[in-house]
C-alpha cells in the first residue's frame, strides 16, 4: 500500500496536510524525525501511517491517559488495531494486553511514561519487534519548556535497555528554538528531520479584553453560543468552582475540571463533555493536553496564563477540526499576582536533586515568560504576529483577522504623558505600584495618597486622562522598557531602562490607542464571524439530522461522538449530499471502515433529504 491509499482508506483524507507527507516519507527510510506542528495540523497522522506500513509495533509514548483513550478509540472505529497501557487498566488487563501484542494483535500501544521502565512493560519490551519509538508531547522532556514531567527523564534509558534501536519520532505542538534542541539532545535523536510546519491557526479569532467584571465579559461572549462546546480555562480551583457554579446557575449546561476532584468525577465530567451531555468545561490547566475533542468551537481563558507556549496549546484545543473557532483572554492585573506565586512556589524538578542556584535560575526563567504573556495581553498589535514572533517566526503582514486588528485604532503622541509619569516615578522615589501612581496622577483624594503625602508631589494631578487609558500607557511604557514592574507579591513600579530617553534626552513617544468607544462598538460583534467564511452555507436541518444519526452510533459504540465523524466531515457532507457508498467516499474524513460500517443510515438521511 502507498502513504495515499493508507490515508485514504483508514482516515478518509485524499491530500495531505502540509509536512505531512515530507515526515512520513522519512520515517519510512529510517529516519529519526521533530515535528512542531500546531494542535490540529496533523501531527497523529505522521506517526500513524507509518506505524500501519512497518513490519512490527510502534509505541507511543502519551502523558494522558485521557488523550490516549480517545486516540486509541478512533483508531478502532477507523479499522486500526491499537491499545493502550497505562494506570486505568488493571495489571491483569496489562498482561492480557501484552500477550495480545506479542501475538501480534496491536500495530499501535500507547503507553504512559511512567510505566516504560517498568518490569513487566520493560520484559514485554525487550522481546517485542518494536520498529518505531513516538513521543507525543515531546516538550515535556525539557526542564526549560512550559510542562516539564519528570517521567520522560526515563526515555533514553528505556531506548537504551531495547535489543534494537527502533526509529525515534518526536511531536509537539509548541517549542521554542531552545526546547527543540533539548528535544533533539536529551533524546538523542540520529541527525534528524526536523521540520517545523509553522504555528499559524488562521480559523482561531484571537481576542484579549480588560473587563472590569469578568464573569459579565463571559456572559457576553456565551450568549450566542447556546449550541456550541467550548472549554473555559481559570487558573485556580477555586475559581473553576465559583466560574461553573454561576454558569449553571444561569442553566448552562457546565461540568468543571480540576486536580481537587476525584479521579471518578474527573472521568464522569469529561465524559459528559466528550459525548455533548454538557456543553462548557471549566476546568485548570489540568485539563490541557487530555482533550481530542474536534468540535471545541471556543476556548475562553478566565485568567492569564503562565507562559505563550501554555496558552496556544490550550487555545489551540478550538478549532482542531479546522472550522472556525474563537480564542478570548480576559486579563486582569491579579492573575500577574496568582502566576507569580504559582512560579515561585511551583517549580520542582520531581526528583528532588535540583540545587537552590538551578531551581532560581528556572524561577526566574518563567519569570521571564511570565511577562512575555502579558505584554501579549497589553499590545495593541495584530494577536497572532506577536505569537509567531515569540516561536521565532517572521509574519510579514498583520492578519486583519484578530481582536486587535479589527479594533479601530489611532497613532498619539504620548511624549508628555509619558514625561508626567517617569517623573511623577522618580519623584515618589520607586516605591509605589501602578494603582498609587495612577491616583497620583489624577489627583485622586482617597486615604492612600493623603496619608503618604502623595498630595505634596509636583505631579500631582497632572493627568487628565482616564484610569484605564493611563494604565494603558503605563503597560505600553513598561512593554518598551522605559519602566520597570518588579516580580514582588505587591508589584512595585520603577524607572525603566529607557527612561533617561525620555527624561533626559528628550526622545518622542507614540503608541496605537483605541479611538472612541463609538468606533469600536462598530466592530464589537463582527469578531463572532471567526464563523466568516468562504465556504458555502449548510443546511441546519440536515446538519442536526445527521448528528442525531452520529449520536446514535456513538451510543451503540460507546465512543464520542466525534470518533465516529467530525462536526467538519458532517458539513461536508451537507455540501456534498452523497446518496451512494462511492460518493460518501468523497466526504473528508470518510475512510473505507468507517463508510461500511456508519454509511447506511447517513445515506439514508441525505436521500431523504434529497
Amino acid at each position: 500500500m502507498t502513504t495515499h491509499s493508507v490515508l485514504k482508506k483508514y482516515f478518509g483524507y485524499d491530500f495531505f496536510r502540509g509536512g505531512q507527507e515530507n515526515l512520513i516519507n522519512d520515517i519510512l527510510t529510517g529516519r529519526d524525525v521533530l515535528g512542531i506542528m500546531p494542535t490540529g495540523a496533523g501531527k497523529s497522522i505522521c506517526f500513524q501511517i507509518p506505524a500501519l506500513m512497518l513490519d512490527g509495533i510502534t509505541l507511543v509514548v502519551s502523558p494522558l491517559i485521557s488523550l490516549m483513550k480517545d486516540q486509541v478509540s478512533a483508531l478502532v472505529q477507523s479499522g486500526v488495531a491499537a491499545a493502550f497501557i497505562n494506570s486505568s487498566l488493571t495489571e491483569n488487563q496489562v498482561r492480557l494486553a501484552m500477550q495480545r501484542a506479542r501475538d501480534g494483535a496491536y500495530k499501535l500501544i500507547y503507553v504512559a511514561p511512567e510505566r516504560l521502565l517498568s518490569s513487566l512493560f520493560l520484559d514485554f519490551a525487550m522481546s517485542a519487534n518494536i520498529s518505531m519509538l513516538t513521543i507525543d508531547e515531546a516538550h515535556c522532556i525539557s526542564q526549560w519548556g512550559h510542562d516539564f514531567r519528570p517521567s520522560y527523564a526515563q526515555i533514553p534509558e528505556f531506548i537504551s535497555k531495547l535489543s534494537k534501536r527502533p526509529v525515534i519520532t518526536a511531536f509537539t505542538a509548541t517549542a521554542t528554538k531552545d526546547v527543540r534542541g533539548d528535544i533533539v539532545s536529551l533524546l538523542e535523536l540520529h541527525d534528524p528531520t526536523v521540520l517545523v510546519t509553522g504555528f499559524a491557526r488562521p480559523n482561531l479569532f484571537l481576542s484579549v479584553k480588560h473587563p472590569s467584571d469578568k464573569f459579565t465579559a463571559l456572559l457576553d461572549f456565551l450568549s450566542d453560543k447556546a449550541d456550541r462546546s467550548g472549554i473555559v480555562y481559570c487558573s485556580t480551583r477555586a475559581t473553576v468552582e465559583e466560574v461553573c457554579e454561576k454558569l449553571c446557575g444561569r442553566e448552562y449546561k457546565a461540568s468543571r475540571y480540576h486536580a481537587g476532584l476525584s479521579d471518578k468525577e474527573r472521568r464522569d465530567n469529561q465524559d459528559d463533555f466528550l459525548h455533548d451531555r454538557v456543553r462548557i468545561m471549566v476546568a485548570t490547566n489540568a485539563f490541557g493536553m487530555g482533550i481530542d475533542k474536534s468540535n471545541v468551537s471556543f476556548v475562553v481563558h478566565f485568567n492569564m496564563p503562565k507562559d505563550i507556549e501554555s496558552y496556544y496549546q490550550e487555545a489551540g484545543r478550538a478549532g482542531r477540526d479546522g472550522e472556525a473557532a474563537e480564542c478570548m483572554l480576559l486579563y486582569g492585573g491579579k492573575d500577574v499576582i496568582t502566576n507569580q506565586w504559582l512560579i515561585e512556589n511551583g517549580r520542582d524538578s520531581g526528583d528532588g536533586n535540583m540545587d537552590d542556584a538551578l531551581r532560581r535560575e528556572l524561577i526566574e526563567h518563567d519569570l521571564g515568560k511570565l511577562r512575555d504573556m502579558t505584554f501579549y495581553c497589553a499590545t495593541y498589535d495584530c494577536l497572532p504576529n506577536y505569537i509567531l514572533k515569540y516561536f521565532g517566526e517572521n509574519p510579514m503582514t498583520s492578519c486583519e483577522h484578530c481582536g486587535n486588528c479589527k479594533t479601530h485604532y489611532e497613532t498619539v503622541d504620548i511624549t508628555i504623558t509619558s514625561q508626567k509619569i517617569l517623573s511623577c516615578v522618580s519623584r515618589m522615589r520607586e516605591r509605589y505600584g501602578i494603582t498609587m501612581l495612577i491616583d497620583t496622577l489624577r489627583g485622586m483624594k482617597n486615604d492612600k495618597v493623603l496619608r503618604f503625602g502623595l498630595d505634596k508631589l509636583q505631579t500631582y494631578g497632572v493627568c487628565s486622562q482616564s484610569a484605564s487609558q493611563m494604565r494603558a500607557i503605563i503597560n505600553f511604557l513598561i512593554l518598551n522598557d522605559y519602566l520597570y514592574k518588579t516580580t514582588d507579591e505587591y508589584p512595585i513600579i520603577k524607572l525603566g531602562a529607557k527612561a533617561g530617553e525620555v527624561l533626559v534626552d528628550g526622545a518622542e513617544i507614540f503608541m496605537k490607542l483605541p479611538k472612541e468607544k463609538a468606533a469600536a462598538k462598530s466592530v464589537k460583534h463582527k469578531k463572532s464571524s471567526a464563523a466568516d467564511s468562504s465556504e458555502p452555507p449548510i443546511n441546519k436541518d440536515l446538519f442536526e439530522a445527521l448528528r442525531e444519526v452520529r449520536k446514535t452510533y456513538a451510543w451503540e459504540q460507546n465512543v464520542p461522538p466525534f470518533v465516529v465523524f467530525s462536526d467538519a466531515t458532517l458539513k461536508d457532507m451537507c455540501r456534498k449530499l452523497p446518496t451512494s457508498h462511492s460518493s460518501l467516499l468523497g466526504v473528508s474524513g470518510v475512510g473505507l471502515v468507517k463508510a461500511e460500517r456508519y454509511g447506511e443510515r447517513f445515506l439514508s438521511v441525505i436521500k431523504e433529504f434529497v
